[in-house]
């Protein structure tokens, strides 16, 4: 039973007068079909809407099976039209952009029926109206009696205990009046219906019950009802609008109008097409920047070597900050001459640096000075060879050419391996043209210059028979091998002295040589990078290892670092340092001629730099380990930059973005208005607020990724011809480059402001009266 007790509310009487509804107490039955009648105009649908629920802010009191609504909130009152109560209406109300059976389905989905049985529910309902036919159109393709009954499909669906009909016949001619009345008759056998008309001749064929209001009170009631029934127990479920809910219909609604939707999307783009371009340049520029930062530096490495020149001394300028006004001359060890620092690398700093994290710098090249015995077998003749560049041949074991190449940093003979000990350094800067890359110690490469060029000198030491601009095949290269034999075997002693073997073949054929072979010719990789290693025969830091580890404990080694004369030659040695650098050349230290470290980039540099300074913190200056930074002032002038120019670009770029925000504000602000009536329709079927909110944002997100999805394209096809023009106008290849994750994240951002522009609209949308949004043509 529900009893409609002590209603006040104000109800229009015609067009002018106003009238109060008061003391008015009426009970209705579970099941019966009561009419009532009344004046022309809204007090009978300002009544019903206070039945059902939509008018609830300047109501009374009203008992639902006993049970005070005086405490309903907003969502209590949303959750009972939707599970208690079915609306009929006099002009249909149906959605347009959704099919019939989705029409039907709507009640259901704020419940929360599942999908099947949802379908299941609506199917039937609609083949009890007759409509089993037509349940595939949409509502422009049903006549009007048609349409009254989906609506009525829509009502009872969800099973309610109240059907409500606000002159469900007003519309429709008599006979198809006749056919809805007499379905709404059948429906009363089951439900309370409750219909208000000033259509006394249809209360009178049709209604169980009949209550004639006038002036706002109750003149007459056909079959009053006073008994009451034991309250029975009124539980509330709550209305629920999934997420994907409110996604399918803004999606269907957007689908009607395609040539909007695109427009709209594709203006709110513009922004993002203009920050992906950003991007894009700016990712391609700075791809080149790092390539030419990462051959800058491979070019100059940051080099520690066995001599170097302080840089606190080299850098100190205190002195010149004013100019002497004395007549005399001053007389003073210059800066370069007191900034001369001896490195003690030991191999505690050797380990140190192998612990350098990877990242920052990929290859590391620690060689040894130390000599080479060389044999090659030409033609059936052994004879010895070098790998040198050198015009005048010398003899291998004094060959000191590549070892002062490697305190320089530049040029070097041989290249660096990475951690793993692959030759990664040659594959980044260097293409092959014959062969592979290097995989051993033992494997050798020629590097030539970009028109196929080479030292030739190095082919002749080798034992190519050359002559200047002969062409080589590089096949009759790849392929060559030669031999290193160790000190032991090299050289012989006589009377106090060493002398080289000159039995080759003998030599060439001793089981404890190592096999070098020549197995590939490398050039740099474009036109746009420079030469990194000087053109010859380069071979692997970690061979000169190899052979220092071979020939430490030699025999002419130990006979070297015991005499101060020598011990080829028998010359006195001037100095200790001599002493030294002698026995280096012959493979007897261990301590590392230079340690070339190749950083990344720029960046990563800095990190390099700050952990090799690390090392030096809290130690004596004599104990120090200095190293040469030839690429720094390069470093200070690019760093940076690039990402300057970036953020300005996007700055400029960003205000389209705050204009496409307001746009789609507006545009969902006009949505809401073309779609007053929906929004009545959907809070009679009991949608919440937040549901509402959630449709109209639903929709603003749908165009926010729509917008960023026609940027990010427009974006990547604009690359095409901008990277044409750039590569016309620079020769620089493929600069605009759009990151897979740059885009992904724009898609996001136009996605977020779009909703934060139209969730304003959205929220007004929400707060709409629904009696009103109803009444709303």
């Amino acid at each position: 039973m529900l009893e409609l007790q002590h209603l006040k509310k104000y109800y229009q009487v015609g067009d002018t007068t106003t009238k109060a509804l008061d003391d008015v107490s009426v009970s209705f039955r579970k099941q019966e079909f009561v009419a009532i009648l009344g004046p022309s105009g809204s007090g009978k649908t300002t009544l019903l809407n206070n039945i059902g629920g939509l008018d609830v802010y300047d109501s009374g009191d009203l008992i639902i099976k006993g049970k005070s609504t005086k405490q309903f909130k907003a969502s209590d009152w949303d959750a009972y039209r939707n599970n208690s109560v079915g609306f009929i209406f006099q002009s249909y109300n149906l959605i347009g952009h959704l099919g019939i059976i989705d029409n039907v389905e709507l009640g259901m989905t704020l419940s929360g029926v599942s999908a099947a049985e949802k379908k299941e529910k609506a199917i039937t309902a609609l083949k009890r109206v007759g409509l089993g036919e037509h349940m595939y159109k949409k509502p422009n393709q049903l006549s009007g009696g048609q349409m009254q009954r989906v609506a009525i499909a829509r009502a009872i669906a969800n099973d309610p205990e109240i059907l409500l009909c606000d002159e469900p016949t007003g519309a429709l001619d008599t006979e198809t009046s006749q056919e809805i009345m007499q379905i709404i008759k059948e429906l009363s056998k089951e439900r309370l219906v409750i219909m208000v008309t000033h259509n006394p001749d249809l209360a009178d064929q049709y209604a169980d019950r009949i209550i004639r209001f006038e002036d706002g009170k109750i003149v007459n009631d056909t079959n009053p009802y006073d008994e009451k029934e034991e309250n029975e127990q009124f539980k509330l479920t709550k209305t629920k609008m999934t997420y994907w809910t409110a996604l399918k219909l803004s999606f269907t609604n957007i689908r009607t109008k395609k040539g909007r939707t695109f427009l709209t999307a594709f203006a709110s783009s513009i922004g993002i097409i203009g920050i992906a371009i950003v991007l894009a340049l700016s990712n391609g520029f700075q791809k080149q920047i790092n390539q030419t930062q990462s051959n800058t530096l491979a070019q100059y490495p940051v080099t520690i070597s066995q001599t170097a020149t302080s840089q606190t001394t080299a850098n100190d300028t205190s002195k010149k900050e004013h100019f002497s006004k004395d007549k005399s001359v001053v007389a003073e060890i210059s800066e370069q001459d007191k900034s001369q620092h001896t490195n003690k690398i030991t191999q505690k700093y050797v380990s140190y640096i192998k612990k350098l994290n990877p990242s920052y710098s990929k290859n590391v090249g620690i060689t040894y000075t130390t000599g080479m015995n060389l044999l090659r077998d030409v033609n059936g003749k052994v004879k010895p060879v070098e790998l040198s560049n050198d015009s005048q041949s010398k003899s291998s074991s004094m060959n000191m050419s590549s070892a002062l190449a490697s305190t320089a940093g530049i040029g070097v003979s041989s290249y660096p391996t990475d951690n793993q000990g692959k030759a990664s350094f040659l594959k980044k800067h260097y293409k092959v043209m014959a062969g592979n890359y290097p995989t051993k110690a033992t494997d050798v490469v020629l590097i030539i210059n970009k028109d196929n060029s080479t030292n030739i000198n190095a082919l002749k030491n080798l034992g190519f028979n050359v002559k200047n601009n002969q062409k080589v095949n590089f096949n009759k290269i790849v392929g060559t091998t030669f031999k290193t034999v160790n000190n032991d075997t090299y050289y012989k002693s006589a009377a106090g002295m060493y002398l080289p073997n000159t039995d080759y073949k003998t030599m060439y054929n001793n089981s404890s040589n190592k096999t070098l072979r020549v197995v590939g010719v490398l050039r740099v990789r474009s036109a746009n990078e420079e030469d990194i290693l000087a053109t010859g025969f380069a071979y692997s830091d970690n061979l000169t290892k190899a052979l220092v580890d071979q020939n430490a404990d030699s025999k002419i080694v130990k006979a070297q670092k015991a005499s101060s004369r020598n011990v080829l030659t028998g010359a006195t040695l001037s100095s200790s340092s001599d002493k030294t650098q002698l026995v280096s050349a012959l493979g007897g230290s261990k301590i590392p001629s230079s340690i070339m470290i190749y950083p990344n980039n720029f960046k990563n540099k800095d990190k390099v730099l700050s952990y090799l300074d690390a090392y030096n913190k809290g130690k004596s200056k004599a104990d120090k380990v200095i190293y040469t930074d030839m690429a720094g002032s390069v470093s200070k002038l690019t760093g940076g930059l690039m990402d300057a120019i970036t953020y300005v670009l996007i700055a400029f770029a960003g205000i389209s973005l705050v204009t496409s925000m307001i746009m789609i504000s507006i545009i969902t602000y006009t949505s809401v208005l073309e779609r007053t009536k929906e929004i009545g329709v959907l809070k009679a079927l009991g949608a919440r607020k937040k549901d509402i909110t959630r449709v109209f944002d639903a929709e603003t997100a749908i165009l926010g990724v729509a917008s960023g999805l026609i940027g990010i394209f427009i974006a990547w096809a604009a690359t095409f011809p901008i990277n044409a023009v750039l590569k016309s106008m620079t020769n620089l290849s493929n600069v605009s480059q759009l990151n897979p994750t740059a885009a992904i994240v724009l898609i996001l951002i136009s996605t977020i402001l779009t909703v934060l522009g139209g969730h304003i609209p959205a929220r007004m949308a929400s707060k709409k009266d629904a009696a009103t949004a109803l009444r709303t043509e």
